[in-house]
């Protein structure tokens, strides 16, 4: 008869629970997104909506996915034009996303057991910066300035205060105990990656356009210079050539187009492994997977006693390609033009979830760290106990097998933001016009159209056409 003796029995006991019981809040859910995004995507925002409140109903978003919930239902709110429905659902991520934030880092010894998933996700800074920024053109929709301004000012005010958000969430981490037998914080270094990116283009864009329809000329003239600041400043984000943009004409109207196209980049999981070397004093860290397979992802100096390997996971962005290439808007039979590039949001996600990324790459190591010679001891006392018997061999199994299974890159982000803005500045006589927006592919196939009739084009006051393509 095989004997299940002390630590070894409750650990094996306490893994094959949570796997039985558990995994599914230490995985990531994104099965349920496919239907929507294929709703999203052929503007049947309804049909949409009404997934997503079946989703929710169905817990699959959990009440720690509240702010995800929040952000895409907010989004999908806005596509469908139920724009005072939008700005409460992305009030409310506003609100929670501030709240959870310090509550992750608090509560980040949790997840040195489990993994990142278990936590109640506090969103990526480019999911509450288009969280204003999809908030202000509701506003502007609903023709109030005020609340409009109060969105662009938070979203800029954000990305000013991002670099130090991040430094004290270091500090906050490094000064909680994490283990007080294995004293990792004592041996991992940390350091913040600096935050490059602190000027959004879209955000001036909407400000100054806002500034000249209230006849504030010289402050328009302010952003427009940030606007075009931002671009020179920050060529690893705006890597193209600033769009032509008018808020101003000397015998005519400007009328504004904002096109948002394809959808914002998803996380993906990087596998990878723990190798330490007790020699070298060393944990090194490897691909285990993939064209980068046995190759080192990075290293760090850290006193260990015994040589092992155990696998983890980390989060990282990839886009999800759009097929759209070009936008022209038409009035009548007439061309007006091509709209333009204004903001790659691709880039903006890279960007700003690096300092985050960093933090995770920290945090991850120093669980696996943890938890590897936690295992490492577990076996140890399997062996000792029920050497050289199968019941000790399938125990050892499970340490491992359960360890491997626990361990999940957190996935978890917004599925409905756009992908890219377009932007386009016409001069025009005041009156009343039928446009239409073309959405074309890389080989200039109309993919998409929008047609909007019986358009007042204002004399003064706020001119600006809003059309998507999601594809």
């Amino acid at each position: 008869m095989v004997r299940y003796r002390g630590i070894g029995i409750i650990y094996v006991f306490l893994l094959f629970i949570i796997i039985i019981t558990g995994c599914g809040s230490m995985m990531t859910k994104h099965a349920f997104y496919e239907p929507i995004i294929e709703d999203v995507q052929s503007q049947r925002f309804a049909a949409a909506i009404q997934k997503i409140e079946k989703a929710k109903d169905q817990d699959e978003y959990e009440k720690k996915d509240r702010l995800l919930y929040y952000i895409d239902s907010g989004i999908a709110h806005h596509y469908a034009q139920n724009y005072d429905t939008s700005i409460a659902k992305l009030t409310l991520a506003e609100d929670a996303a501030e709240e959870l934030f310090t509550k992750s880092i608090s509560r980040a010894a949790a997840s040195l057991a489990l993994n990142d998933n278990v936590l109640e996700y506090s969103g990526e800074d480019y999911e509450i910066l288009y969280t204003n920024l999809i908030k202000a053109l509701d506003f502007l929709a609903n023709d109030d300035f005020d609340g409009a301004f109060v969105e662009t000012r938070r979203s800029n005010q954000k990305l000013e205060l991002l670099e130090m958000k991040y430094k004290n969430a270091a500090d906050q981490f490094k000064n909680s105990a994490q283990d007080d037998t294995l004293n990792v914080n004592e041996h991992l270094s940390y350091e913040i990656e600096k935050v490059r990116f602190n000027n959004d283009a879209f955000a001036r864009y909407l400000s100054m356009h806002m500034y000249a329809a209230e006849g504030k000329y010289d402050d328009a003239l302010i952003d427009y210079n940030m606007l075009i600041d931002a671009f020179q400043s920050q060529p690893h984000i705006y890597d193209f050539r600033p769009p032509p943009v008018k808020y101003q004409s000397a015998d005519k109207t400007i009328l504004s187009f904002v096109a948002l196209a394809g959808l914002s980049p998803v996380k993906e999981a990087v596998n990878l492994r723990i190798r330490t070397d007790k020699d070298l004093q060393l944990v090194q860290v490897l691909y285990t997977d993939g064209p980068n397979k046995d190759a080192e992802y990075g290293h760090l100096p850290f006193p260990v006693k015994v040589d092992y390997y155990f696998k983890f996971s980390l989060p990282h962005m990839v886009q999800r390609p759009s097929m759209i290439s070009r936008v022209t808007v038409w009035q009548g039979d007439e061309w007006l033009g091509d709209l333009n590039l204004l903001e790659d949001i691709d880039k903006v996600a890279e960007e700003t979830f690096q300092a985050k990324k960093s933090l995770i790459y920290f945090r991850t190591i120093a669980r696996a760290i943890v938890k590897g010679l936690a295992a490492h001891k577990v076996k140890q006392k399997i062996d000792n106990k029920n050497a050289g018997t199968i019941g000790g061999w399938l125990m050892k199994a499970a340490v491992d097998v359960g360890s491997d299974i626990i361990e999940n890159a957190d996935l978890r982000c917004a599925h409905f933001l756009p992908g890219k803005i377009y932007v386009g500045d016409f001069e025009i006589e005041p009156g009343t016009y039928d446009f239409t927006i073309d959405f074309f592919n890389y080989n200039n196939e109309l993919v998409s159209r929008k047609i909007i009739e019986n358009y007042e084009v204002k004399t003064t006051g706020w001119n600006l056409v809003e059309a998507f393509s999601l594809h």
